[in-house]
């Protein structure tokens, strides 16, 4: 006799069950995240194929569990490696995510044809055909014949190939696609994008493969599915950018191989995605001189010191309400800083509309971009230009001062290497400097946000 199949409520966020609908998810607090979803009982048949995936492992001494074997693959795109944390490793699952058409495919194809020349890759496509794959890869240049394409939505059909071809590398394109025959439930639900992420992740521990798993996202940018799909994979990395521009930013969301501070930076073209070597430099290419209201940065990502372009414009509003927008800078940071301004500087935003943008599609979260916001924001509002060969960084606090902020020397050297001669930075951090020199730069600490724009201009 069948099971009786049992209504629930789950949330997408975290995956908490509720017996009956609430506005609000008891664990994780969101709200409007329970979906109404029948839960299976795990059937004899499903347990077996769960069992035949994974091996059974028994207890073992970690002293006795060797590392020197670990083995990373080379993907041929350096900035690819770099947010993986030096490459792919053996038996990890990766999740790839991004906006539709941003070049996650594209990505996985490029990195096919440069793996493809010594291993042997399965390409498992559950949105394309095989000829629409052949058309992509041939725009592409791929052409490796180590590369197989299956086109198949059955996750178990799929984990059986896997286990029968025995590949060095999977690519899933993509998670939503996959379908679970054992669970009623539609492809793309809460909880077949769970059990097959589980699937996938027990079929890449117990035959050392690596799998790397494209994943939507929705209309808020958050990857679609639950929560725990982000906790199921060993590494997240998610796309960035507007698709009206060539530039693509690849940030590791999670990695449990390397760090999640570094970021990769791509050139979308008519060939593929072209891995930006110097991307401090592209981002400031194009840079209009003697205007008001642009000032340039420096901000770490990971181990790599980034140059940027912070624009900002005040002028009058024509409403009652002033308006405020931020482009790649959060807004609640930017109205702290104008707050400080009027309080502590003088400088009075109150009847202006103001603007913040970050040139190159970039997003700066780090708090020694606020020295460089308030100083675009003061040169649009005196109209009064800062020296085209100055870059300033430092954190701004609520009374008015500046404060230090840490790795100032490799933001100096990135920007003296680019042509920098000036650099304002707070007062006090010239202590961490330790009387060093920068290849001719002008080294001005300023204790508040006056001292700081007296300086630039």
């Amino acid at each position: 006799m069948a099971a009786k199949t049992k209504i629930v409520f789950q949330c997408t966020q975290c995956g908490y069950e509720s017996p009956k609908w609430t506005g609000k998810c008891p664990e994780c607090g969101e709200w409007n995240t329970l979906l109404e979803m029948a839960k299976e009982p795990l059937s004899p048949q499903r347990t077996a194929v769960a069992r035949s995936v994974g091996n059974i492992s028994r207890p073992t001494p970690i002293n006795e569990i060797n590392t020197e074997d670990e083995h990373r693959y080379h993907t041929g795109l350096s900035e690819l490696d770099r947010v993986l944390g030096g490459g792919i490793v053996k038996g990890s699952l990766v999740l790839i995510s991004g906006d539709p058409g941003i070049g996650k495919s594209t990505l996985l194809l490029q990195v096919c044809e440069y793996l493809g020349r010594e291993l042997r890759i399965l390409y498992v496509s559950g949105e394309e055909s095989a000829r629409q794959i052949k058309l992509r890869a041939s725009r592409l240049g791929v052409q490796s014949p180590n590369l197989k394409v299956l086109t198949e939505t059955d996750v178990q059909y799929i984990v059986e190939q896997i286990r029968n071809e025995r590949p060095d590398l999977v690519m899933i394109d993509s998670i939503q696609t996959m379908n679970h025959t054992e669970l009623t439930s539609s492809p793309g639900s809460v909880t077949q994008v769970r059990e097959c992420t589980n699937t996938m992740m027990r079929c890449a521990k117990a035959l050392d493969i690596p799998i790397v798993v494209v994943g939507h996202v929705n209309k808020d940018g958050a990857i679609a599915g639950p929560k725990v799909l982000e906790h199921i994979v060993d590494a997240v990395l998610l796309f960035e950018g507007d698709k009206q521009m060539t530039y693509r930013i690849l940030r590791a969301v999670k990695n449990r191989y390397g760090s999640t501070n570094e970021i990769g930076v791509f050139d979308m073209g008519d060939n593929g995605l072209k891995q930006v070597e110097n991307p401090s430099l592209a981002m400031l290419s194009g840079r209009p001189k003697d205007v008001s209201g642009s000032c340039v940065t420096a901000v770490m990502e990971g181990s790599r010191p980034l140059l940027a372009e912070v624009q900002g414009l005040a002028t009058t509003s024509g409403f009652g309400t002033p308006r405020r927008m931020a482009t790649g800078f959060d807004y609640n940071r930017m109205a702290l800083i104008l707050a400080v301004l009027e309080k502590r500087a003088g400088y009075y935003f109150s009847n202006l509309d103001t603007y913040i943008n970050v040139v190159g599609g970039l997003r700066l979260d780090e708090p020694a971009v606020d020295l460089a916001v308030a100083m675009a924001l003061v040169s649009s509002l005196k109209d009064i230009p800062i020296r085209e060969d100055t870059v300033a960084f430092g954190e701004i606090g609520l009374t008015g001062e500046l404060r230090s902020i840490s790795r100032s020397d490799m933001r100096i050297t990135e920007a003296a290497r680019l042509g920098f001669r000036r650099c304002i930075l707070p007062y006090h951090g010239l202590k961490a400097l330790k009387g060093k020199s920068f290849d001719g730069m002008e080294i001005i600490g300023a204790r508040n946000i006056r001292q700081a724009f007296d300086a630039a201009t």
